[in-house]
């Protein structure tokens, strides 16, 4: 059995989704943000204290795009995945590394910078820079989606997934208000996918049943 580390609103979010989507039987362990902090017990596990940690029999995975890949292609086949013969396999593998590398990395800063530093560490400034630099970088998702439903191949993929938590982290940190208007549909398509529903509501109930409370 799949086992995902996860927390409330962590980009481990990315690979609970694509676990609904593709229908898998996995296990979902909570634990409180961050882990390496307030779960100490944790870095015996993933000594980075990091979320996501998957781990799929002798299999052990920290990177949440990449556990989106190697589930649709280890677990598939999967319509999830662009195959390397398809004409869009490159730009694919381009949102995939997009996702994380280019689109969710300055919005932790305007996460730890806004919410997570106690009020005397916190930077107002740096909030402000980072996010007009993810906005800056969701041009990309704005011209794209202004030319199709979806990102890869005319059809719903593992791309969709990896960008989508990167709109559901911008709406938590109150950027969504700003999204161009074809963003702002994609957002609402994304959201109204069956998959996102029960990865969001599987969050939910793990979280209550584990007793891990949600993220203020």
């Amino acid at each position: 059995m799949i086992t995902l580390y996860h927390c409330h609103g962590a980009r481990s979010f990315r690979p609970l989704w694509m676990l609904e989507e593709m229908g898998l039987d996995y296990e979902l362990k909570m634990l409180p943000f961050p882990p390496r902090v307030l779960a100490k017990e944790y870095l015996a596990i993933n000594p980075l204290g990091t979320i996501p940690f998957m781990v799929d029999g002798d299999t052990k995975m920290t990177e949440s795009s990449g556990i989106c890949h190697y589930l649709g292609t280890k677990h598939g086949p999967t319509p999830l995945v662009v195959d390397v013969g398809e004409s869009d396999y490159g730009t694919y593998l381009n949102w995939m590394f997009f996702s994380d590398a280019t689109l969710t990395f300055p919005q932790t800063l305007v996460l730890r910078y806004s919410t997570l530093e106690p009020n005397e560490r916190r930077q107002p400034q740096v909030v402000e820079d980072y996010a007009k630099w993810f906005l800056g970088r969701l041009r990309a998702v704005e011209a794209a989606t202004g030319q199709t439903e979806w990102l890869s191949q005319g059809r719903f993929t593992a791309a969709d997934v990896v960008i989508g938590y990167a709109l559901r982290l911008a709406d938590n940190l109150g950027l969504s208000k700003q999204f161009g208007p074809n963003v702002a549909a994609y957002w609402q398509r994304l959201q109204q996918r069956e998959g996102y529903r029960r990865a969001a509501e599987a969050e939910i109930r793990a979280g209550d049943e584990q007793k891990v409370a949600r993220r203020a």
